[in-house]
Formats: structure tokens, C-alpha cells, sequence
């Protein structure tokens, strides 16, 4: 028992020093863009992000009823949340059966079912994390916000919310240095970006409520995990 909880202990701070690595490489430098032109012809004003087969993809009109300055606030949005998808579809599909790798406690000795339920044991394993995780995210979030967008009381006057030279999603980060040099190459992998953040916050929305309506894992639902999963063993029952 005092093995395991030494273990835990350490591959706890680990993952903590791993997380504050990656919130310090976020103020790393990067290849900057150039700032985004608007273009009345084009849809969406011309943003990157507009893609074959469905270049116009807009069926609730938000694009068609923003300005410019709303359409880089929209994908802002779109680009930061396609991003945590991108990490949480991955993270489901790697902690649960047949993987299960997870760097807050060690699942060896048992399973510990689908991936909307790690969140109680991690709680009960590691109850510093989550305050831990916020400061993490809350530093992150500082330096975007630093980064692009309007000083609060400069708002009301220009009515602007980011900065007229900040590419929406573009914080700095950039550690192994893939972002190309040239506008066009730059524009490109960013639009790639987006498809894959797109289909990411599909792909985890339908985990998400698949595991909620049976309770089963991923890979189990789909016949290619064995399912160890006992309910009884979890921290918080329902």
C-alpha cells in the first residue's frame, strides 16, 4: 500500500511538472502572422477556416449576421475549443480499456471504467489537483488574454474585443517550432487545425453521451476491449 501511494506520489508530480512546463512554453515566441484583412465579397469575411465540400457552412447564419470584429471573436472560440476537444478525445480513448494509461494514479490493479467517471478518482486520489489545474489554466488563459485581446477599459471606447493585429488562437505557442514562415503555408495548417478541432468536438461530444447512456468504455462498446469495469470500486457512487 505505502509502494503504491509513493508511486502515485511521484508520478503525481511529475504530471504537475509537466503541466508547468507546457504554461511556461506557451509565452515561448512563434512565428507571428500577419494580421487578419477583412474581405466584404468573401464569406466570413475571408477568414481561414472555409473548406470543401461545404465551403459555406453556416446553417444558423452567425456568420452571415456578424461583422468582421464578431467573425475573429467567433473563431476565437471556435479555435480554443477545438483545441481542449483535440486533448479530450484523446484522453478518453488513452485512459480507458485496453490502454489505460493515466499520470495521476495507477490503474493496474484495477479498471477504472469509462473516462466520465476518472474525474471521482482522481478526486479521491489526488484532491490537490484540481485547484492545482486551475492556476494552471487560469495562467494560461492570462496570457492569451494578454496576448490578443482589448484592455478592459479601452472596450467601451472602440467597441473592439481583440487586438486589430492578433490572429485569432495565435498565443505563442509554438515549442517545436511547426508553424511555417510563409502567410500562405501559415494559413493552411491553420484552417487544418480547425477541421481537426471540428471534428474532435463531434468526435467527444459522441463519447461523451455513448458512455453516459450504457456506461461503457469506448473500445468495449466496440467489442475490442475486454470489460474489467466494476462500478462498486468507484469513490462516488450514484
Amino acid at each position: 500500500k505505502s509502494s503504491l501511494l509513493l508511486k502515485t506520489k511521484s508520478t503525481m508530480k511529475l504530471f504537475l511538472a509537466a503541466l508547468s512546463l507546457s504554461s511556461v512554453a506557451a509565452f515561448g515566441p512563434s512565428v507571428a502572422p500577419k494580421p487578419l484583412t477583412e474581405d466584404p465579397s468573401a464569406f466570413a469575411f475571408g477568414i481561414p477556416g472555409s473548406i470543401d465540400p461545404v465551403p459555406d457552412f453556416d446553417p444558423f447564419g452567425y456568420a452571415a449576421n456578424a461583422d468582421f470584429d464578431t467573425m475573429k471573436q467567433y473563431r476565437e472560440a471556435e479555435l480554443q475549443h477545438g483545441r481542449v476537444a483535440m486533448l479530450g478525445a484523446l484522453g478518453m480513448l488513452v485512459t480507458e480499456e485496453p490502454i489505460e494509461f493515466h499520470p495521476l494514479f495507477q490503474a493496474d490493479n484495477k479498471d477504472i471504467g469509462p473516462a466520465i467517471r476518472h474525474l471521482d478518482e482522481v478526486r479521491a486520489v489526488s484532491p490537490q489537483f484540481f485547484e492545482l489545474l486551475a492556476i494552471v489554466i487560469g495562467a494560461l488563459e492570462f496570457n492569451r488574454a494578454l496576448k490578443g485581446w482589448t484592455e478592459p477599459g479601452d472596450v467601451f471606447g472602440s467597441g473592439r474585443v481583440l487586438k486589430p493585429d492578433y490572429f485569432p488562437g495565435d498565443v505563442g505557442f509554438d515549442p517545436l517550432g511547426l508553424a511555417p514562415e510563409d502567410e500562405e503555408s501559415f494559413l493552411e495548417l491553420h484552417t487544418k487545425e480547425l477541421q481537426n478541432g471540428r471534428l474532435a468536438m463531434l468526435g467527444w461530444a459522441g463519447m461523451v453521451a455513448q458512455e453516459l447512456v450504457n456506461g461503457k468504455e469506448i473500445f468495449v462498446n466496440l467489442g475490442l476491449a475486454d470489460d474489467r469495469f466494476d462500478p462498486s470500486k468507484l469513490p462516488v457512487q450514484f
